[in-house]
């Protein structure tokens, strides 16, 4: 009998604390995630130097979008001559990028000697940006190339993208 009384004492102290890592929603059961995983800020992340290379001014900086933060996202901006270059880090994976409707053209490379997956946004400017999703302990970090519209001419933004990441892409956290 006094095991019995020791397993319902062990049990009555374990099942609170196991029933505190689920919640439910519409009655069934899910785990909750673990703390948080802090983004890498890409506005105080990566140097001037490695900006002014990469052929935009880092005083243009602009933080999220439009200057409002994104929920689950570090955002950051900097304009040039003919394009703007803009760093996103976030705790999403590539499969994720890849699902998402409007993303198209994936393919793998490598820049500054490290893995990546480039792709473009469908729509009406397709044409004017390139986008390169790389891995990260966080999640992805992703740097895009907007080639501004009313430059003459512009260069392909995948073209850019490879240039401008040799100089970004080394600062960024694996």
């Amino acid at each position: 009998m006094t095991h019995r009384w020791k397993f319902a004492l062990v049990a009555a102290v374990i099942a609170p604390g196991l029933m505190a890592c689920e919640s439910s929603t519409s009655g069934s059961p899910t785990s909750v995630s673990a703390a948080p995983v802090e983004l890498f800020d890409p506005c105080t992340g990566i140097p001037d130097d490695a900006l002014q290379s990469a052929g935009v001014d880092p005083a243009s900086e602009e933080r999220g979008i439009a200057g409002v933060d994104q929920s689950g996202w570090k955002i950051c901006t900097w304009k040039g001559a003919r394009y703007y270059i803009t760093v996103f880090s976030t705790g999403r994976t590539v499969s994720e990028f890849e699902q998402k409707p409007g993303n198209v053209d994936f393919r793998d490379v490598t820049i500054a000697g490290r893995n990546g997956r480039e792709f473009r946004v469908a729509g009406a400017s397709k044409e004017l940006g390139c986008d390169v999703l790389l891995p990260a302990q966080q999640g992805v970090l992703q740097l895009r190339i907007t080639n501004k519209a009313s430059s003459g001419n512009p260069e392909d933004p995948c073209s850019v993208i490879n240039r401008v990441g040799d100089s970004v892409i080394p600062v960024l956290p694996n």
